[in-house]
């Protein structure tokens, strides 16, 4: 080893000897921000390639139309022909079943259940021929034989169930019973949220058919010679007025995006964790580089003195951080290893197992290597430092500042002089009274606590406020559905007009029932880029809608309220007129009187006043409850009565909707529970650390004078609790008000319907017990490295 080396070696293992507490706080810092980069880097990576892995074999389309009703077989034949850019085509037949229909038993213990719980459509398919393909737990593509079903790999998790298992389905003609012979991986279904398939032989599908009780759907699907021309090709399909369109249009970008959208999340709130944690690490790199710098300027003084030149001084103190920076990314690497093959568990069952790649080692050795560059960077900027002291100065002064800065300190100090004076003191407790003194003329130096718990507070509320408003029964309102409990949706059968009468009938006469509001729905034409395109309107009064509108208001007479994405697609706002036609009628002008938010077919609806009694597509009826009854025991009696309409709990349905995105953002909220109390504890406990050994002489001249050590502990304690409290209250407004728009535009970026985000917060938790619990963390680690102060030799901190 060379001497520069031996120095060097040397003085690193003398300062992690001496420093060991705030070494190790430094260390665990640094280890937690590489592990979480790494973790998120990693989980997106798999995430990423699991969905390739899926997207590869199962082929899903790059269009699709969801229909119900009688469509034009020919129609669809004729489009095809005339648009070149199609390279496949299918029209997939489809089964709905409600969920309260199928039943399960386990023949080997008899075990049973049903699947009523599940309010989604249950739609019964056959393997596809060409693309789209249900793909089975090895990545086959698997033909079930007569008598055998595939279930949703998603219905597996929720049921417990098993291969072996029956299901029980009860059709017109009786109960038919499948065998499960195994789970599939449906890469289209995902981006349908409401929506999902199983899998039968062609003769078992027949035979569903045959016994009556399902619901008869299509999908037309569309794979494209390029497959990012699904947005322009639906367009063109939509201005096609001879093609079925009554349901949700898709495109392959929408599959992709909501596929990805909920296990992405998690991923993405890691690496925003770590870059939280990282400005915290690096904020107390700073600090303790600067007071190390402080403590140590004789000698750093003393190595200019010999000739030692200003970089390889640097170079001496940037030693111990390269080494730990480098341990920290060595050991948060291994530890995400770990932690993501926990985590991509959920991701390998709903996709597929992502092949090891040069991606899979890149990504997350980049993500670590980044860790790495930047914190070094932070240090060796502020080791800049070095070259600005004067060596007379160090050595006689002790100061790290040349002649200018030591006048200007000197300024600085007569002003804290002034400012900590006890003239004004009348008399009170002494003590309080010089503890406020001191924070307010050290206000710089405990600047750093007031930031810290302020990122920690922001960390801990954005996830829980994003889990709470996914969560809340009050996020239809932002997303175009009414804040009812109870829905009604007539679609597509005969006598759709006589059965809207006597649903609305009856629940008129229910004393248990209230507010009952009908819709309907309608399918206009408007004029877009592409000639005369599909516009869906639901038709009803909204004068007493619980909607909520980013712009503008609900829509009186002659008005029409339109979708975000609608708004965006036809360049619409308050106030301006649109013309629209209903078959071939005339055309009608009503004027735009708001947007509002959507996320169900496909983001873009519409929202007209008036009354609509026959010949409409569709009704949905809304209503709340009053009486006895919850909603869903009154939806199963009304679902009884009425077998060809779907009545649902609207709450719950909507739970279960956006179930993808509320488990991510549960988990989210979590882990940045947990790191956010473990950087609030390990920040105050080196900072106050570093602070009792810079204070030792003031303490000591104090205690010379009569101050107890009980007082001095109270000063300590009660500066420390004026910074806490002070950071986190600034994280908490930070979060409700910047913190919000942020996390809007991101998820607005992502294209679903939502462009306006507001917070539905649980105040009690947020505002109340995650301050609380920052604050009680703050100060028990301050009461704790303040406890040695009783028992410590206080005469001996005046020669320190």
């Amino acid at each position: 080893m060379s001497r520069q080396g031996g120095i060097r070696f040397r003085y690193l293992r003398r300062d992690m000897v001496q420093n060991k507490g705030v070494n190790l706080t430094l260390l665990l810092m640094l280890v937690l921000s590489a592990f979480l980069m790494a973790t998120g880097s990693m989980v997106m990576e798999r995430l990423v390639g699991a969905v390739d892995q899926l997207f590869d074999v199962a082929k899903p389309p790059h269009f699709l139309q969801m229909h119900k009703g009688e469509y034009d077989e020919a129609a669809l034949e004729r489009f095809a022909a005339a648009h070149p850019e199609i390279d496949s085509w299918l029209i997939e037949e489809m089964l709905g079943f409600d969920g309260a229909s199928l039943a399960w038993e386990r023949p080997s213990t008899g075990e049973s259940g049903d699947l009523s719980s599940r309010l989604i459509d249950n739609l019964f398919v056959t393997q596809n021929e060409e693309f789209d393909f249900l793909i089975d737990e090895t990545g086959a593509i698997p033909e079930p034989a007569v008598g055998e079903v595939y279930l949703p790999v998603g219905y597996q998790q929720s049921f417990d169930l098993q291969a072996g298992d029956e299901l029980r389905i009860r059709t017109e003609s009786g109960i038919r019973v499948l065998r499960i012979e195994g789970f599939v991986r449906d890469a289209q279904m995902a981006s349908l949220l409401s929506s999902t398939r199983f899998l039968v032989s062609t003769a078992d599908f027949e035979a569903l058919a045959a016994a009556g009780g399902g619901t008869p759907e299509i999908i037309v699907e569309y794979r494209l010679d390029d497959p990012g021309t699904g947005a322009d090709f639906q367009r063109v399909y939509e201005a096609d007025a001879a093609v079925p369109k009554n349901g949700q249009g898709v495109t392959y970008e929408q599959i992709r995006l909501i596929n990805a959208f909920s296990d992405g999340l998690v991923a993405l709130a890691l690496v925003f964790v770590s870059m939280l944690v990282m400005v915290i690490a690096l904020l107390n790199v700073r600090f303790v580089i600067r007071g190390m710098l402080t403590d140590e300027v004789r000698e750093i003084g003393a190595m200019k003195a010999i000739g030692l030149p200003d970089r390889m001084i640097s170079g001496l103190y940037l030693l111990k951080y390269r080494a730990m920076t480098l341990s920290a990314c060595l050991v948060g690497g291994a530890a995400a290893v770990v932690a993501t093959h926990l985590l991509t568990g959920g991701i390998e069952d709903n996709y597929a197992e992502a092949e090891i790649g040069p991606a899979t080692f890149l990504v997350p050795t980049l993500a670590l290597s980044l860790v790495y560059l930047f914190v070094v960077g932070i240090c060796r900027r502020v080791l800049g430092r070095v070259r600005r002291i004067e060596v007379v100065n160090a050595l006689v002064h002790g100061s790290t500042l040349d002649e200018r800065q030591t006048a200007r300190r000197a300024r600085r100090q007569a002003r804290r002089v002034r400012r900590g004076r006890l003239d004004g003191y009348r008399g009170g407790n002494l003590n309080r009274r010089l503890a406020m003194l001191e924070l307010r003329s050290e206000a710089r130096s405990w600047l750093l606590i007031p930031l810290v718990f302020c990122l920690a507070s922001i960390l801990m509320t954005l996830p829980m406020n994003l889990y709470t408003t996914f969560d809340s029964s009050r996020f239809g309102t932002y997303l175009g559905v009414p804040d009812s409990e109870l829905r009604v949706d007539l679609q597509f059968s005969d006598g759709l007009d006589a059965l809207r009468g006597d649903v609305l009938t009856a629940m008129g006469n229910d004393d248990r029932l209230t507010g009952v509001e009908s819709y309907a729905n309608l399918t206009y034409r408007i004029e877009g880029d592409e000639g005369w395109e599909t516009f869906r309107v639901e038709v009803g009064d909204y004068t007493q809608s619980t909607i909520e509108y980013i712009r503008g208001g609900r829509p009186g007479a002659g008005q029409i309220a339109v979708s975000a994405l609608n708004a965006e697609r036809y360049r619409l706002s308050p106030g301006d007129v649109l013309a629209m036609r209903l078959g071939d009628d005339e055309v009608v002008s009503v004027e735009v009187s708001g947007v509002y938010q959507d996320l169900t077919g496909g983001g873009y609806t519409a929202k007209m006043h008036g009354e609509v009694t026959a010949d409409a597509a569709a009704y949905v009826v809304f209503a709340d409850i009053v009486g006895g009854g919850t909603p869903a025991a009154i939806a199963s009696e009304y679902g009884g009565r009425f077998p060809n309409a779907t009545v649902l709990p609207t709450r719950e349905y909507m739970k279960q909707t956006l179930s993808y995105a509320v488990d991510s953002f549960r988990g989210a909220a979590l882990l940045a529970l947990v790191s956010g109390v473990a950087v609030a504890a390990l920040i105050t406990s080196m900072f106050l650390k570093l602070r009792l050994a810079s204070d030792r002489r003031r303490m000591g001249m104090l205690s010379a004078i009569g101050f107890s050590a009980r007082e001095l502990r109270n000063q300590v304690q009660g500066n420390a609790l004026v910074a806490i409290a002070t950071g986190v209250v600034a994280g908490a407004v930070l979060s409700a008000t910047v913190g919000e728009s942020m996390v809007g535009s991101l998820i607005a970026m992502a294209g679903l319907g939502i462009t306006d985000l507001s917070f539905i917060p649980n105040p009690l938790l947020v505002y109340v017990a995650y301050p609380l619990l920052l604050i009680a963390t703050g100060y028990l680690s301050t009461v704790f490295l303040t406890a040695g102060l009783r028992g410590a030799d206080k005469s001996g901190w005046l020669t320190s």
